[in-house]
């Protein structure tokens, strides 16, 4: 408790001779930094409002169109139409002055009121503009109509300069509402490869039935939503396939992603650790500050950027029904979780961030303490892991006060956590049990080590190998990418000159932060210019009854660990730059290998799961992109079958991929199936009716679920001359009990990473023999197009 003595400014005593008054100026101080640093969070929330209310515009632009309207009344041209005489005459107080101060005064608020006008009437039209959808539809490499050539021109010259993070985010268009006639047939479409005759008849039926009847009725509804909400389909989404979800989030709802494999800067965990969190940060203080740059597609078109507001200082809360997300305004502490340990991390100290070498230095006074945890500590995260109904009453008994409050506050309101491992995890091509390991630790750990409710947990290996697992409900993945891309990116930008990394010479990469890079020996450069605060322990008082419902979740969690199959493949044979001199897409020739993979190895098609972004929209998220498909389930078929010519499977192969891409901007653009069909669901549970087609389509199952990772959204990193910088990307648990999940990124020319899950439980799926069965598909498709 010294800390939390230290931490008072003010103390007295009463005695004989008087009132003795104690004043700590430490304590004084942090307040009046952390003051401080309060007004200018809220400066630069105010600054960053009125740039992104006058975006495109600039302040500037506000003095040249009163220049204008000046000069010309000056002139004796009367731009405004008679505006300004009619300011003159009828604003309040204005009339009291001489002619040329009311001339000038009138001109202002003309100017202004203009000014205002313009810039609202250009985020009007570059909303409309951005409306426009067929670029994306029109093949590379083949002439760009002029409609869309004269679109570019248009967005270019109405965008301004240097935006910030959410500066385009008022005129980004919302997500159309798809018409049920158009849903329905590309979803009759999409199902007719998995269905006979008779099966599909049945189908077809249901659909026309419900595009005929309750789909209208429930489309009115939808359609009303989508005129008032900024997007009809996120808070649904976000409220009833994650937050209500009572299963165990850990395995079944969050992701991990790994390391830069083949670049391992130091093997020193707390130094990594120190230059990680400190460019976390980093990357904290620009979503703050709102500098970090937008996603631009193609250096035109904006994606929404409103997912990056909860990356940072949020926790998903339990509840009995439903659980909530939760996002403290700021938090100048992590939380570290280190031997069945839990402290409490100053990252801020006399109104500055810590540098790296004063994070390891705290860390390291961690690792020194050799205290044991205290009863129910160790395991007390698999409260996070288990069942949210549990958690939720556990956290409502024995949580609400206390110590355990306030150690439970330190966590919650943590800007991340960390957890400081025991393990080493490693990656070696020739042992590939290694990588798997490595996955496994990232997606789940031991079950009780990570904070599953936390918007992420850095994971830092004993060898200096670091990895995340992430909450889902907050963002999507490529969120959580583009941070992590960041993060490795300044740490490996600065290893120093000519530093042995994993056995190959980094040549020097100098930056603008002095501040990260590591010693010969593997710290952190530097030396601390101040003793940093020092971590505080959390304290806790955990009864019997509560140790009891840790060890039932503990036990939960166990039996999902021991269920997960989890396989990381390394395809070296060939990667992106192969895949270019075919002239197809990569995102479809990976789709067909896969469909090619599990028809082999099941027999069968399935209904299959690619996830796409509508971020196109303001507070879009993600869509479903059917990827088995009518033309691929052709090209495999073909494929098997070896009667037809190598051209001929080729054109077939390249129908298959046209078709998956046509799905693919489908679905980008706001003409998708599943989020439609969900929405109309809600709606039909809101009215009370029931519907048969509707909960036969949710209910059906996707046995192959897959993601692309997006790979070098920040450009920090030139892969080229740079190959070994590639990061091995994340995967996710299995979605069916008897499916696959399959995380894939393609990180550079030659090489591809596929993150492969199932459940030992289902005797027809096995993660490694798919994986066999992913490269089998990769060689012959190779071997196609070489022979052809």
């Amino acid at each position: 408790m010294a800390e939390a003595h230290a931490a008072v400014a003010f103390s007295f005593s009463v005695t004989h001779e008087g009132v003795n008054v104690a004043v700590n100026h430490e304590a004084l101080w942090a307040v009046f930094y952390s003051g401080t640093a309060s007004w200018k969070r809220k400066l630069h929330r105010i600054q960053n409002s009125f740039h992104n209310g006058i975006y495109p515009a600039s302040p500037m632009s506000w003095l040249f169109a009163l220049t204008i309207v000046l000069a010309f009344g000056l002139a004796g041209v009367d731009v405004s139409w008679g505006m300004i005489k009619y300011i003159q005459n009828h604003v309040p107080g204005i009339n009291y002055a001489n002619d040329t101060i009311n001339f000038i005064i009138s001109s202002v608020i003309f100017g202004t009121i203009l000014w205002v006008a313009v810039i609202n009437f250009i985020k009007f039209f570059l909303r409309i503009l951005f409306n426009y959808q067929n670029w994306m539809y029109e093949v590379r490499g083949k002439k760009v109509s002029l409609k869309t050539k004269l679109w570019v021109v248009l967005v270019r010259v109405l965008s301004g300069r240097k935006p910030k993070l959410n500066s385009y985010q008022a005129s980004l268009p919302k997500l159309p509402v798809p018409s049920v006639e158009g849903t329905m047939e590309r979803y009759l479409l999409s199902v007719r490869p998995l269905l006979d005759d008779e099966k599909y008849n049945r189908m077809e039926k249901l659909a026309n039935e419900f595009k005929e009847g309750l789909g209208n009725k429930l489309q009115r509804y939808l359609t009303l939503k989508s005129w008032w909400a900024a997007n009809y389909v996120s808070d649904w989404w976000e409220e009833y396939v994650y937050l209500r979800g009572r299963a165990p989030i850990m395995v079944n709802s969050n992701f991990y992603g790994i390391d830069a494999v083949y670049v391992k800067p130091t093997d020193k965990p707390l130094a990594r650790a120190g230059n990680v969190i400190y460019s976390m940060l980093k990357f904290r203080r620009l979503v703050d500050r709102e500098e970090l740059e937008p996603i631009i597609l193609n250096k035109t078109v904006p994606l929404c950027s409103s997912q990056y507001e909860r990356q940072f200082n949020t926790t998903r809360i339990p509840g009995t029904e439903t659980d909530k997300l939760v996002q403290y305004h700021d938090s100048s502490h992590i939380s570290v979780y280190h031997k069945g340990r839990y402290f409490k991390v100053y990252i801020r100290s006399k109104g500055r961030l810590l540098m790296p070498c004063e994070i390891e230095y705290m860390l390291q006074k961690i690792v020194d303490d050799d205290s044991e945890p205290a009863e129910g500590e160790k395991e007390l995260a698999a409260l996070t892991a288990g069942e949210r109904v549990a958690w939720a009453k556990a956290r409502t008994e024995y949580f609400s006060k206390g110590k355990n409050r306030a150690s439970l506050d330190a966590i919650e309101k943590a800007a991340f956590c960390v957890s400081l491992d025991e393990d080493s995890q490693d990656f070696n091509l020739e042992k590939p049990k290694l990588l798997d390991a490595y996955g496994k630790a990232m997606l789940h750990g031991k079950g009780y080590d990570r904070w599953f409710d936390k918007s992420f947990t850095l994971v830092v290996c004993s060898n200096g190998r670091i990895g995340f697992n992430a909450e889902h409900s907050w963002a999507d993945a490529p969120i959580m990418a583009h941070l992590w891309e960041y993060a490795i990116s300044e740490d490996s930008l600065h290893l120093g000159g000519d530093a042995p990394v994993m056995g190959h010479m980094m040549e020097l990469v100098f930056t603008e932060d002095r501040e990260l890079g590591y010693t010969e020996d593997g710290h952190c450069k530097g030396t601390p210019e101040q003793t940093p605060p020092n971590p505080i322990r959390l304290e806790w008082d955990i009864p019997k009854p509560c140790q009891t419902v840790i060890d039932q979740q503990l036990q939960i969690a166990k039996q999902l660990i021991s269920d997960v199959d989890l396989h990381l493949l390394v395809h070296t044979a060939f990667g992106k730059g192969f895949i270019k001199k075919c002239k197809v897409s990569p995102d479809a020739f990976l789709q067909i290998a896969l469909q090619l993979a599990y028809f082999r190895s099941a027999g069968k098609f399935c209904l299959t799961y690619e996830s796409s972004m509508t971020r196109l929209f303001r507070e879009g998220r993600t869509e479903t992109v059917r990827s088995c498909t009518i033309k691929s389930c052709d090209f495999v078929k073909s494929m098997a079958a070896g009667t037809q010519t190598g051209k001929e499977l080729i054109a077939k192969f390249r129908e298959a991929a046209e078709q998956h891409q046509q799905g693919y901007r489908d679905a980008m653009t706001g003409k998708g199936i599943d989020r439609h069909l969900f929405c109309l669901y809600v709606v039909s549970k809101y009215l009370g009716v029931g519907s048969p087609f509707l909960a036969e389509v949710l209910s059906e199952p996707w046995r192959l679920s897959t993601s692309q990772t997006p790979h070098q959204q920040t450009n920090r990193i030139d892969l080229v001359k740079y190959p070994k910088q590639i990061c091995a990307g994340g995967g996710f648990g299995p979605v069916a009990d008897d499916g696959y999940g399959v995380s894939y990124i393609v990180a550079g020319e030659d090489i591809i990473f596929f993150h492969i899950s199932c459940k030992r439980s289902c005797p027809t799926t096995d993660a490694t023999r798919f994986g066999a069965a992913i490269c089998k598909a990769m060689a012959d498709l190779r071997n196609l197009f070489e022979s052809n």
